[in-house]
């Protein structure tokens, strides 16, 4: 095998396939929600992993209420207006959680409540 080709099959992976939009969501979705269970398992001794996992659940969900707000996303407007919602509420949940006010566990109950979404249509889009 020459150089050229050598180049161009460097960074391909034949035998892995091409990951969908649906699946780079549940991906992002799958990994956070195991960092937050695993932060939250620790209790106290794990805060610090907590903050860091909420931290990074936020941006997820603040990119999420970005893009249902733009007039030119294609979800239906009721879909929309509900990924906001939760969007909103796992903003406020996680500052309770925090405080020390919350537990965790419901933001975890949302993320995979949006992962089995994800999982049950398909895996395609």
């Amino acid at each position: 095998m020459n150089a050229a080709n050598l180049a161009k099959t460097a960074y391909s992976a034949p035998d892995k396939p091409t990951r969908t939009l649906r699946g780079t969501e549940y991906e992002v979705f799958a990994r956070i929600t195991h960092r937050l269970k695993t932060a939250n398992a620790l209790g106290d001794a794990g805060f610090a992993s907590l903050a860091r996992a909420i931290h990074d659940n936020r941006r997820l969900w603040t990119f999420l209420a970005a893009n249902v707000a733009d007039p030119d996303n294609q979800l239906p407007s009721a879909l929309r207006a509900q990924i906001f919602y939760l969007a909103q509420f796992t903003n406020r949940h996680s500052s309770k959680v925090l405080g020390g006010k919350a537990t965790a566990e419901v933001l975890i109950d949302v993320n995979t409540s949006i992962m089995k979404g994800l999982r049950d249509n398909g895996g395609e889009s």
